[in-house]
């Protein structure tokens, strides 16, 4: 069992040196024949002065996931130290699907004692890797998955890794019969006749969970990690919403940010110090610290409420004061107008749309039944194409909640958001607001079934899954 640190000073040595503690500093190179092993296995946290043991994925030098260097495959040997079965997957990469990390697509889950081997060729960017089991991820059995580029090696600048999370005492499946109780926030898609209201004339339910903490790596507001950095230097920010149920606003405070990329992809600068972040999604921010230096908290507020996360960047010698774990004002909600206003640096190739396919997101409180076109997983019906295809999903949200979904094995291109035609961001993670429409273009990729699903991980376990079924 590992005891995670609390007390570890972070210190900015090198300009592109990777200073998070989840980062642990570049894995060196290794052969094929001998791979870096990773371990799902338990650890400690302090959660507000409680002991909590969770779950973790860990290096062998005791750090949490993997930081690639620019060219380096992704090669490592999958250890399950658990005494239970897990599957882990790399989150915004496309390996073979034998490799995607999804149970009995097509490999069964990791028995406890259980090695499996993973090697592929990596996309560069901000990914993670988690369980894809809902009840494990929410037990925190995820970590970042940093692959660099040969700009990132050139760049002047220091890298700091964000992990979001929320965590809970209670187990999911006591969660799940809460949510079903009668006094449970209502969540369910409109009654029939109410689908074309407009969203001011029936609330948004933001959140359905109150978590009993907010970590960002790891750790809360009451003991934060601080990272030093240099006056006057360039910070690049990987953040990762690694949540199981909340979206969060990430704040710059008195720096203004540009969000350069999303979800790994790179995107047309845009410079602000607000952006809403959903379940799964990833941004890199790069900050300039001020010549003269402080203290500059980057913080995570959660969406629609005042509870705040967050880590705290300081120069040498800055007087650091505390932060509340509360705000003074609930955090304002995502907008579809940010991702209408994200466009992406690299396109999807001009090209004919071969198939148009429709996704309807669907769900009810009571009993607590999420799913896509009507179905849960299990009996869900495959949306089915052809490698090659041109093809664009539209996804329909007539619930009262946001629901950020993910397709496996491809990067799409957001092109549509609420009936108006973009040049949206590439990602693998978009976020369908309530009562809203984003229409995602890809091409077809591994002629095999891929799954795609909410990571809104109560709405995942209750059903809302379904598959991509790409034909040869």
């Amino acid at each position: 069992m590992i005891a995670c640190s609390r007390r570890q000073m972070i210190a900015g040595a090198s300009a592109a040196a990777v200073t998070a503690a989840f980062s642990g500093g570049p894995r060196r190179a290794v052969a094929a024949d001998a791979p870096s092993v990773l371990r799902a296995t338990t650890r400690i946290l302090d959660i507000k002065g409680q002991p909590a043991t969770v779950l973790g994925l860990l290096r062998e030098n005791g750090n949490q996931g993997v930081v690639l260097e620019p060219g380096e495959r992704f090669a490592l040997r999958l250890r399950n130290d658990l005494t239970e079965p897990t599957i882990i997957h790399w989150h915004g990469q496309i390996p073979p699907v034998v490799q995607d990390g999804v149970a009995n697509l097509p490999l069964p889950l990791l028995r406890a004692g259980e090695a499996r081997d993973f090697n592929y060729a990596p996309y560069p960017g901000t990914h993670w890797m988690h369980a894809h089991v809902p009840d494990q991820e929410m037990r925190q059995l995820s970590a970042p998955l940093i692959v660099r580029t040969e700009e990132d090696a050139r760049a002047d600048r220091q890298e700091v890794v964000i992990l979001l999370r929320d965590f809970s005492f209670t187990p999911l499946a006591e969660l799940l019969v809460r949510l079903a109780e009668p006094e449970s926030v209502p969540a369910a898609s409109p009654p029939a006749g109410m689908a074309g209201m407009p969203m001011t004339a029936m609330p948004m339910d933001l959140n359905d969970i109150d978590f009993d903490a907010y970590l960002t790596n790891d750790r809360t507001l009451d003991d934060p990690e601080i990272v030093r950095v240099a006056p006057g230097g360039q910070v690049l920010l990987r953040v990762i919403n690694a949540a199981a149920a909340t979206v969060f606003r990430i704040h710059t405070g008195a720096i203004e940010g540009t969000l350069v990329a999303v979800d790994g992809q790179p995107i047309v600068p845009v410079s602000g110090q607000g952006f809403a972040l959903a379940m799964g999604q990833r941004a890199d921010l790069l900050l300039r610290i001020p010549a003269a230096g402080g203290v500059f908290p980057v913080l995570a507020l959660r969406e629609g409420a005042q509870e705040q996360t967050g880590l705290i960047l300081a120069t040498a010698g800055a007087v650091i004061r505390r932060l509340p774990t509360i705000g003074t004002e609930d955090a304002a909600p995502y907008q579809s107008a940010q991702e209408a206003a994200l466009s992406a640096l690299r396109p999807l190739p001009a090209k004919r749309v071969d198939r148009r396919l429709e996704a309807m997101l669907a769900g009810t409180m009571q009993p607590y039944v999420w799913s896509i076109d009507g179905r849960p997983w299990g009996r869900h019906l495959p949306m089915v194409t052809k490698q090659g295809e041109r093809v664009e999903i539209a996804i329909s949200n007539p619930t009262m909640m946001a629901h950020p979904m993910h397709l496996h094995g491809h990067h799409f291109q957001v092109v549509e958001v609420d009936g108006r035609r973009i040049a949206g961001p590439v990602r693998d993670t978009v976020q369908v607001p309530a009562m809203g429409r984003i229409t995602i273009a890809f091409d077809a990729g591994e002629p095999v079934r891929w799954v795609f699903h909410c990571h809104h991980m109560p709405h995942l376990a209750a059903g809302m899954m379904t598959e991509l079924a790409v034909g040869a």
